[in-house]
């Protein structure tokens, strides 16, 4: 390993360990390392799509090489992996996820691998304005002790969770109740791709984290997560109408990341004009009828446990129960304004 990277880290890997950033063709190794690590703390596979990875490499502003660090046993095995995300900005909470073989636990991997990513994070401090806090944040299923006690020696505190909510669908769900004037109807990607983005930029700006984004930046990011999947379906996305209004939104996947079982609600948001009349339980149970329509016998979504806006108890009113549990942590490494949604 290069002697300057071991100084600066102060983390050193086992001896014939090697590091080095990702390329496309790592995809697959990274794919079955994360499902590795997955089924010795979930007892279930994570990911099990590899277009999505890839999706995510591709993603504007994201450099695999920079931005990801892979270790590589002396057989060459993948058995670590780290990503650093600063894509949002301004990146006042640089976003860090990774995963190390389970049968590697023990052997400072993952220690190396978030010292790394800290540093890495740090690196946009100097572009920050002065006064913004920074914190970089990083998250574990609730069962990853060993996970969660390597934050907590770092430095970083839990401050929230998050739920990954799932109903089975033995039968045809409850069809849906419109409040009067609303009607429904799907997404055309030819024209409705800015009105769609404008709507879920406005429905979860209250939402915890939000942090307002220069227009055109997220736009370009939605279209790339949205229409540069090969997944993406729009006769799934569904428009809750007042008039020429989209009032609310339901932006679903056939399948969920995790499970091709498992159809997926992605996005659910209701404009705040619109709240409280029903709109958003209507176009959780259109969505949940429309998978199951086609073939799905279980739908899931995640939420914020603590949803500012009452998430939580809409989709326990429509019959989801907690799946799997994730928290949060974040490590303030600079005092300063808070600029993301804390509260309402």
């Amino acid at each position: 390993m290069n002697a300057y990277l071991q100084e600066e880290l102060k983390v050193a890997l086992p001896e014939g360990f090697t590091v080095r950033g990702a390329r496309m063709e790592d995809v697959e190794p990274a794919l079955v390392l994360f499902n590795r690590w997955a089924r010795s703390v979930i007892h279930e596979d994570e990911i099990t799509d590899a277009e999505a990875i890839r999706t995510e490499w591709k993603s504007p502003g994201f450099d695999p090489m920079e931005d990801i660090r892979l270790v590589f046993s002396p057989n060459g095995e993948m058995v670590g992996y780290v990503e650093v995300w600063t894509t949002q900005k301004p990146p006042v909470h640089p976003w860090i996820w990774g995963r190390v073989h389970p049968d590697y636990a023990n052997n400072n991997i993952g220690t190396y691998l978030l010292t790394w990513a800290e540093e890495r994070a740090r690196r946009v401090l100097n572009d920050l304005p002065a006064d913004l806090r920074f914190a970089p944040r990083v998250g574990i299923y609730r069962q990853a002790d060993a996970s969660k006690k390597l934050f907590e020696d770092r430095g970083f505190q839990r401050i929230r969770s998050s739920y990954t909510m799932r109903i089975n669908m033995d039968a045809p769900p409850p069809a849906p109740h419109w409040a009067d004037g609303i009607t429904l109807r799907t997404f055309h990607p030819e024209t409705d791709m800015e009105a769609v983005y404008r709507v879920v930029d406005e429905a979860f700006s209250d939402h915890f984290g939000h942090i307002e984004t220069p227009f055109e930046e997220g736009l370009e990011r939605f279209k790339h997560f949205a229409m540069g999947y090969e997944g993406f379906d729009p006769t799934l996305w569904f428009l809750a109408m007042d008039g020429n209004e989209i009032a609310g939104i339901s932006l679903c996947r056939k399948s969920a990341y995790d499970n091709p079982d498992v159809g997926w609600v992605d996005t659910l948001g209701v404009r705040r004009p619109w709240r409280k009349r029903g709109i958003g339980l209507a176009l959780l149970r259109h969505s949940f009828g429309e998978l199951y329509r086609r073939g799905k016998r279980i739908a899931g979504l995640g939420v914020d446990a603590e949803n500012l806006t009452g998430a939580l108890r809409l989709y326990e009113s429509a019959g989801m129960h907690v799946h799997l549990a994730f928290d949060l942590f974040e490590k303030e490494i600079r005092a300063g304004k808070e600029i993301s949604v804390q509260s309402l």
